[in-house]
């Protein structure tokens, strides 16, 4: 499967990982920083169901 094909999410993903990787952030300071980001976009879901 091409990139070009892929679902959003899959794009998304392989950006985020190049962006880290090109700014050589620490795995463990991404791992934090992606807990963060998951819990902030899960409080904007849970409040457009509200």
């Amino acid at each position: 499967m091409s990139l070009e094909n892929a679902p959003d999410e899959v794009k998304l993903a392989v950006d985020l990982i190049m962006l880290l990787e090109e700014h050589a952030i620490a795995p463990e300071t991404v791992l934090k920083a992606l807990a963060i980001v998951q819990r902030d976009f899960e409080n904007k879901i849970n409040a457009a169901e509200a």
